[in-house]
């Protein structure tokens, strides 16, 4: 289900508690995302209407990109994430890739391996994610893409395209 105005509070709000702030964009640099037209949030709720976790990606002509999924926490590790991914991943039709964070921390280490039980792989480019709030730093990631390796033929103009779509930074 794709996010409306409306239910954007709540999925905010999971975003916050999800992410740290140099992850993600202020609420009204996130909200304005909803208008741009390669950017989706889709989100997924139970029967009674609660929210259960979301999926914001970009499309571009040549890959998509997954720049956040989160799960409520208090129901995280019960498939929710799996599903919404592998989900996202069948109706993709082109290669998807990501960002996290370098394996050096449990948590760090524990996502990777999920994405990789998912089908996705490590690319260890030099790479660091520009700052989405004024007065941040670069942000040291790697890249994970699927359904295979990346070449540097193919890093470079998907980094390129990240940049200036995503981040609107300049290279």
């Amino acid at each position: 289900m794709k996010v409306t105005e409306e239910s954007f509070e709540e999925v905010f709000e999971l975003m916050e508690a999800a992410f740290p702030d140099t992850e993600i964009r202020t609420y009204e640099g996130q909200r304005a995302l909803l208008a741009h037209p390669n950017y989706r949030l889709d989100i997924e709720r139970d029967d009674q209407g609660q929210l259960l976790g979301f999926l914001a990606s970009w499309n571009f002509s040549t890959f998509r990109f997954v720049e956040h999924i989160a799960v409520n926490g208090a129901i995280r590790g019960g498939g929710i994430g799996k599903r919404m991914l592998t989900a996202y991943m069948s109706s993709a039709g082109t290669p998807i890739v990501l960002e996290v964070e370098p394996p050096t921390t449990s948590d760090a280490t524990r996502r990777i391996e999920f994405y990789k039980r998912c089908g996705f792989h490590l690319n260890l480019f030099p790479y660091a994610q520009p700052p989405l709030r004024e007065g941040q730093p670069k942000l040291p990631l790697n890249i994970m893409s699927y359904p295979n390796p990346m070449t540097d033929n193919e890093f470079n103009p998907c980094k390129r395209i990240l940049f200036t779509e995503v981040y609107r930074q300049l290279l």
